[in-house]
């Protein structure tokens, strides 16, 4: 992500707003220092996040059994009786992102009115594809379709294997497009509205306001000087650890997920211990992308991925039904559409189990990866009005994800139906609940099945890899005060906090813990949210006034 001017570092751009002396007062509070090992830290942020991970760490070892009861807990109390005040909060975002299109602030460009966009339509959404899509398109493009449309049945469609397990056929048409409108709301505009507001946030402050590029920055018109004290501290640290459990429980997914592939290819043992290797051996590799830096490390593991991931999309397109699976992912996408007010529905519906199994814990992991994805997007879009760059985020990297799901689940589903004695996809997913397995019990029925799943297997570590780097860079900044070009050393110190945070969560839980991280970090990190949007809205009134 190199800026063609020489520079991609936010603070770089200057700001054009008269107001941005106001806006610095006090902000050299939060410069940087050299500590230890070179590292270039922002003393509060930086000591009080690594002493509280490394804490969390130890006791979570040393106490697995009490730790995963806990976890349990949470989730239980997220899910359970939290559940409406995370529907309400993510369509709060949807229809503040909506609003920022419609409304007079949709003229106001990032950077100021003299502002360009660094990078053409087609660099920008081909990074906006890889902002924010990671080990979920693999672990949950077969899973989540064919459990919504046979299990969890959003919006009380009926099953297509009914009470007594015998398949209806006039059933399945309505069950696959509600499977996959199901999976679309998880995907879709709701939670690149999350990002919407945190990336929005970010490029204002940064780009129009001349403040350093860290979340504390969208505070200044709540709280003013205060802010690049300990309230900035405590908003700082709080984003810190949503990133670090957000990216925590995608490295934990990727690692039962190539294992249960290594398994399935290999005949490798699945396990706890093996999961643990994975991520060990995994992170080392991590360890040296970071030393070799942005260019020579991620950029090209990421252009690797890319190729290898649309290579494998075609693949599955090709090799499967490929009528069948074009159609259902536009039946999935029209009942999206249809359904949209429905499927975000608070209240008044009965599904339960797919509202609290699935939809919180998405909001939740949609929130805690906020930081992480909103910032990257945020260097990226500098010179977009607010009108072209919320239309942008919310739709282009949507509608990718619903043509890969809506592909991957439809030709999932066609095997399904078509065999179900025989169907791998149905042990995995509704017999035998084996998430992990979904995306190999696809693969079993198309050609080159030992091939695909290598090659599968190498796409999950390589999306680990790249969250963990790219997730690195990000706690790197906030922990620096906002700066981008922090050693090393430092980047190497967060990249193995991460896979040890996912290691003692697998160990403590499994998926539960996992979960449980999320919602605990995204239950506090949604309120400083909602705190945004009110002072994106001040702040933008601001500018509207000055022009």
């Amino acid at each position: 992500m190199n800026d063609p001017n020489g520079s991609n570092d936010p603070s770089s751009h200057p700001a054009t707003s008269d107001m941005e002396t106001d806006y610095v007062v006090g902000q050299d509070n939060i410069e940087g220092q050299l500590g230890p090992f070179g590292f270039d830290i922002h003393n509060r942020v930086f000591v009080v996040s690594a002493l509280a991970s490394s804490v969390f760490i130890v006791l979570t070892l040393m106490f697995p059994e009490r730790a995963g009861t806990i976890f349990q807990s949470i989730v239980a109390f997220s899910t359970g009786t939290l559940d409406w005040y995370f529907m309400i909060v993510v369509n709060i975002f949807v229809l503040f992102s909506l609003a920022m299109i419609v409304l007079p602030y949709g003229k106001i460009r990032l950077g100021g009115p003299d502002a360009r966009p660094e990078y053409s339509y087609l660099s920008w959404f081909s990074m906006l594809f890889a902002a924010g899509i990671g080990i979920g398109l693999l672990f949950f493009g077969v899973l989540e379709p064919v459990y919504h449309a046979n299990v969890s049945l959003p919006l009380g469609i009926p099953s297509p294997f009914g009470a007594d397990g015998e398949l209806d056929p006039g059933a399945i048409p309505a069950a696959t497009a509600m499977g996959l409108a199901g999976t679309y709301l998880h995907w879709g505009i709701h939670g690149w509205a999350v990002y919407v507001v945190m990336a929005l946030a970010l490029s204002i402050f940064t780009y129009n306001k001349g403040l350093p590029f860290s979340i504390r920055s969208a505070f200044f018109p709540i709280l003013g000087d205060r802010v690049w004290g300990w309230w900035g501290h405590a908003i700082d640290i709080l984003a810190v650890f949503s990133t670090l459990f957000g990216l925590a429980t995608s490295l934990g997914l990727g690692a039962q997920q190539a294992n249960a592939g290594m398994n399935f290819v290999f005949g490798l043992e699945v396990s706890a211990t093996a999961q643990v290797i994975i991520i060990l051996l995994v992170t080392a590799v991590a360890l040296v992308s970071v030393w070799r830096g942005l260019d020579g490390g991620v950029k090209r593991l990421s252009e690797l991925n890319m190729i290898l991931a649309v290579l494998f999309f075609l693949f599955v397109l090709v090799a499967g039904p490929t009528l069948i699976a074009l159609g259902g992912f536009w039946k999935g996408l029209t009942t999206y559409v249809t359904e949209f007010v429905s499927l975000s529905a608070p209240f008044g519906r009965d599904d339960d189990a797919f509202r609290q199994d699935w939809t919180i814990f998405y909001w939740a992991w949609w929130i805690s990866w906020a930081p992480f994805v909103g910032m990257f997007i945020a260097r990226v879009s500098r010179g977009r009005t607010i009108r072209e760059f919320v239309t942008c985020v919310l739709i282009i990297p949507s509608l990718f994800i619903f043509i890969w799901m809506g592909v991957f689940g439809a030709t999932a589903l066609e095997q399904l139906y078509a065999s179900p004695d025989t169907s791998l996809v149905k042990d995995y997913v509704i017999d035998n609940y084996s998430p992990e397995l979904s995306l190999f019990g696809m693969l079993n029925e198309l050609p080159l099945t030992g091939l695909m799943a290598t090659i599968a297997i190498v796409l999950a570590l390589v999306f680990f890899v790249t969250s963990s780097d790219s997730g690195s860079l990000v706690i790197d900044t906030i922990t620096a005060g906002g700066k981008i070009d922090a050693p090393r050393t430092q980047r190497m110190f967060w990249a193995t906090v991460e896979g040890l945070i996912a290691i003692v969560l697998l160990l403590g839980g499994g998926l539960s813990a996992l979960q449980a991280g999320v919602t605990a970090t995204a239950i506090p990190f949604s309120i400083v949210m909602l705190l945004m949007c009110y002072s994106i809205i001040k702040a933008l009134n601001g500018e509207l006034q000055r022009r």
